[in-house]
């Protein structure tokens, strides 16, 4: 359907309801994606041939306007095992959804998140909470890579259980964005909150 042209833009890819099976449409209706790799660590394992060496590498894709994608991915060198990330990143891209609704924000485009929301990866659970426009990003430092991929530049946070571990610490941040996907807002709020979901300018 890409090819034929009958879609030209991910968010009528998403509207469709099919899986996006392939990173190339991505690419082609995603332009200009930037990745990050989080961590890359190194996992050894004793058999009986010897000691067995793989890598665990996080990857984070977005394009810093309301799209993201978060993937783990393990294989037995790192620069392959980065690329397969990358590409199971774009597979799993979500819109982001953005907003004022800190008391302290005023009118225009939002650029905290519009609600209180908590996201959970095993023990580690991050909070984020609406900020007022110039706040920045208060929170730990993956936390901030992960929301500078996906848009948002104000927000205050909360966290709780072992936030030293850093794939859970990411994960249990995308996991609140995907969450604040999942909430029912009604039209009046979303116009008050100044709520857009995915890219402001197509």
């Amino acid at each position: 359907m890409v090819a034929d042209g009958k879609i030209l833009s991910y968010e009528e890819a998403l509207a469709t309801g099919l899986p996006i099976r392939e990173v190339e449409i991505v690419d082609a209706l995603l332009p200009g994606l930037d990745d990050d790799v989080l961590a890359v660590n190194m996992i050894q394992r004793m058999t009986d041939s010897g000691r067995r060496v793989r890598f665990n590498v996080l990857c984070v894709v977005g394009n810093s306007d309301g799209y993201v994608g978060l993937a783990i991915c393990k294989g037995k060198e790192v620069a392959s095992t980065i690329r397969k990330a990358i590409d199971k990143a774009k597979l799993n891209m979500i819109p982001v959804m953005r907003g004022n609704g800190s008391w302290e924000s005023g009118g225009g485009p939002g650029t905290s998140v519009p609600l209180k929301i908590t996201g959970r990866s095993g023990s580690t659970r991050v909070t984020l909470m609406p900020a007022p426009a110039g706040k920045g990003l208060v929170v730990s430092d993956y936390g901030r890579r992960v929301l500078t991929l996906a848009g948002v530049t104000d927000v205050w946070s909360r966290s709780a259980g072992q936030t030293r571990t850093t794939i859970n610490y990411a994960q249990a941040t995308f996991n609140a964005l995907v969450a604040l996907n999942k909430v029912r807002i009604s039209d009046a709020d979303k116009r008050r909150l100044y709520i857009t979901s995915g890219r402001r300018e197509l």
